[in-house]
């Protein structure tokens, strides 16, 4: 009998030991992954402007390096744009030929032009007297019967074209000592101020050619290297301004209860051991549909969308850099 008591308990003791540790494991898991607490984390974000240049060229200097604090104004990189030094050639010499036209119009005829024009129209008046004398000559001949009518229309007509050649010959001198008329001269006028134009417009372009900073911050990254040749309007640099960073957090909805606009909370940033500090809620949105969303149910209820949710530290934070975790304190 005992022996049969002895073989009994070294089965019921296994038993036992495996239903404590089954009950013990259950235990743990309710009270784990039953009740797990939501860890809600973030990325700090930053401003950035980016640095590009109206014209292609090369890159002939780089003034800064990855990682350097600029100010507003400083000079960040140079261009080297032989093609755009070409064209303000072209439009200089566009300006000084429309200038020289244009002085050309202002100043009136030349004083030999005008000479000329006077020297044609005394011809012409020689001319008329000649014509005249010829025609009055014929005129008493025809009279007398002497010549016949043909002779007297031919001296008709040389003194009518002497006359009509003396009047056009007086036209051009008085043409010359008037000089260009004003419409002219604005049109000159106007050629000048259009070549004027196109050399500010190349010297714009040439000043693209030296890139400043616009704004204080720290260079964050530099594509191209020294040499190597830029299009129009691609990036050269970034530039990242510290003083203007914030914390983006994607928070599923059931989750926003203490996140609302305006709302203040507390976070910790593991890079830097932990420290705390406060921040306070200034952007709410949901990111639609195509963001992660969880279903509470395999059937039935609601699902849960995911806000894209923005804060600002409420003091400046030391040693906060973009890229940075922070964790809610929830």
């Amino acid at each position: 009998m005992a022996k049969n008591k002895s073989e009994l308990g070294l089965i019921l003791r296994p038993i036992i030991f495996i239903t404590i540790v089954i009950l013990a494991v259950g235990l743990i898991g309710y009270f784990t992954l039953g009740h797990d607490s939501e860890t809600i984390q973030g990325q700090v974000e930053v401003s950035q402007y980016r640095v590009s240049g109206k014209v292609p060229g090369r890159i002939d200097a780089l003034y800064v390096q990855e990682g350097q604090t600029v100010h507003a104004g400083d000079t960040l990189v140079r261009l080297d744009a032989p093609e755009v030094w070409a064209k303000l050639d072209q439009a200089r010499s566009a300006e000084e030929a429309a200038q020289a036209l244009s002085d050309k119009a202002r100043r009136g005829t030349r004083q030999e032009q005008i000479q000329s024009a006077l020297e044609l129209w005394k011809k012409s008046q020689a001319g008329v007297t000649i014509a005249e004398k010829t025609f009055t000559r014929i005129k008493h001949l025809y009279d007398e019967g002497v010549v016949p009518a043909q002779r007297l229309d031919e001296a008709t007509a040389q003194r009518d074209a002497a006359i009509a050649t003396e009047k056009a010959a007086a036209a051009q001198y008085q043409m010359a000592l008037n000089g260009a008329q004003r419409e002219d001269k604005a049109a000159a006028q106007a050629q000048v101020a259009r070549a004027q134009g196109a050399v500010s417009e190349v010297e714009s372009y040439l000043q693209e050619t030296v890139l400043t900073a616009p704004a204080d911050g720290e260079v964050s990254e530099i594509f191209p290297k020294l040499g190597e040749l830029v299009g129009q309007g691609s990036p050269i640099m970034n530039v990242s301004m510290l003083d203007d960073l914030w914390i983006t957090f994607n928070v599923r909805e059931d989750l926003l209860c203490d996140l609302s606009m305006g709302a203040v909370v507390t976070g910790f940033v593991p890079a830097l051991n932990n420290k705390e500090f406060s921040m306070k809620v200034y952007y709410l949105k949901d990111l639609g549909t195509y963001a992660t969303w969880k279903a509470t149910k395999s059937t039935g209820q609601y699902d849960l969308k995911t806000f894209e949710v923005k804060a600002r530290p409420e003091v400046p934070v030391e040693g906060l850099r973009p890229g940075m975790t922070v964790v809610l304190r929830r």
